[in-house]
């Protein structure tokens, strides 16, 4: 299955093969049950029928737009693509790439139709993930109004970004968690790392970020060992830790936190999931998630 598909009522089946063979996209017939089985397999959905059956059919669905597919609507007319859902996420240039075949795009999302740039639209632009998702609100209410600076900062560093700012990483599919004794070496944490990412099948290329709880601030063996494997680190309060759920019972309640490797590795995952809980390799603890 490709990741983009269009999908079409028996009467728009010319259409929607017109779409498919511009797009290299897979067509399906329209069925009650065929949303539900390709919103969590692909990436886009071409949609050739009323918006109001579109809008019944996936409002059940609906998670989160960093997860969700772009839906885009096609008028049975072939006059008007309409992104409908993830607009900054793939709808707004499907859309635009369906003028092609001499659709409108009709874009609603409020920068992109004011001409103004967004945070997801800068990520997808240079290969980045958006790390603190939440931020994209405030910034992009900001882009609305005025240009908003962009500070590229280049590593070995430690950034500390207030809520309206969002903060942009090269993309990667997993995050790590990391705990540790007091005084470690990056030497320890170094061969943690690497030792984990071995016991996982995970390439180091493959890890957007490593994090851990501020109350390290102070470690500069952490610091260090992430350095040098060229990884970017992330402090995180306590407020955050806490906010998990899904975690192991850790001794880090002592410090009033229910745990940190695998909290940390959850509170920046795309998806919540924790591909390894935590493990204890000397004195570092690591857990992985996705």
């Amino acid at each position: 299955m490709t990741d983009t598909v269009v999908i079409a009522l028996p009467r728009f089946r010319k259409e929607a093969e017109r779409i498919g063979v511009f797009l290299g996209a897979e067509v399906r017939e329209y069925t009650p049950e065929i949303f539900p089985e390709l919103f969590p397999e692909v990436r886009r959905i071409v949609a050739v029928m009323s918006m109001g059956i579109v809008v019944r059919r996936i409002a059940p669905l609906l998670t989160d737009k960093w997860n969700d597919p772009a839906v885009v609507v096609v008028s049975p007319d072939m006059r008007y693509a309409v992104p409908l859902l993830g607009g900054h996420h793939g709808a707004n240039s499907l859309a635009r790439e369906l003028s092609g075949l001499g659709l409108c795009p009709v874009i609603t999302t409020a920068t992109e139709a004011t001409g103004r740039d967004s945070v997801e639209g800068i990520a997808e632009r240079g290969g980045f993930s958006v790390l603190n998702r939440d931020s994209t609100r405030a910034v992009n209410a900001a882009l609305l109004d005025a240009d908003v600076p962009v500070h590229a900062v280049s590593g070995p560093g430690i950034v500390i970004a207030a809520p309206g700012v969002s903060v942009l990483l090269r993309k990667g599919e997993y995050t790590v968690g990391i705990g540790c004794r007091k005084g470690i070496t990056s030497g320890e944490v170094v061969d943690a790392v690497r030792a984990a990412l071995l016991d996982s099948g995970i390439s180091k290329t493959e890890v957007l970020v490593f994090a851990t709880t501020e109350k390290k601030l102070g470690e500069t063996g952490l610091a260090e060992g992430i350095s040098a494997l060229s990884g970017n680190l992330i402090f995180l309060d306590d407020e955050t830790i806490n906010a998990q759920r899904g975690v192991s019972k850790s001794r880090a309640t002592r410090i009033g936190l229910q745990g940190v490797a695998e909290p940390c590795a959850l509170a920046i995952a795309r998806k919540k999931e924790l591909v390894m809980g935590k493990n204890v390799y000397g004195r570092v603890t690591v857990a992985i998630a996705r």
